[in-house]
């Protein structure tokens, strides 16, 4: 399955610079748990990172710092790992393995973010092709006990 039918495309997204405290509002008002951190937000909207909740808590409240003075840039890890919408889903599950992450933005062909795709998202995807592999299993054993009946 390609990432272009499957993605989130309602990221929330923030800039570099944004306070701590404020991306924290902000996963509030819109109930997320991550934001797509970008260069702007009007133009080339390219994704220099992803800020989680437990990113807010573990380096910034835990440590004991100011919230309104630690930005979200301070707490990106490089390098960004990005997915294109045009990918298929086997080599961004790959990606993610290897870089031990649970959240990807996916870029369009320009490199603007366009949506996220997440651990969950992905493991619904894959669950449900294996749902739909056990359902092609038991149809057939029904069809052949009731051709031999």
């Amino acid at each position: 399955m390609l990432l272009k039918d499957m993605y989130t495309p309602d990221v929330v997204c923030c800039l570099p610079g944004t306070h701590v405290m404020a991306a924290a509002a902000l996963m509030r008002q819109r109930h997320v748990g991550d934001l797509v951190v970008i260069d702007n937000l009007e133009d080339t909207r390219v994704p220099l990172g992803v800020v989680t909740d437990r990113d807010l808590v573990v380096e910034v409240m835990a440590k004991g710092l100011d919230p309104a003075k630690v930005t979200v840039g301070s707490l990106l890890n490089k390098p960004v790992v990005i997915a294109e919408e045009s990918e298929d889903t086997s080599r961004v599950i790959e990606r993610m393995r290897l870089h031990g992450i649970r959240r990807v933005p996916v870029v369009d062909q320009r490199g603007a973010v366009v949506g996220i795709v997440t651990l969950n998202d992905l493991l619904n995807v894959v669950v449900g092709e294996a749902h739909a592999l056990l359902e092609t299993t038991v149809r057939g054993q029904r069809q052949e006990q009731h051709s031999r009946r």
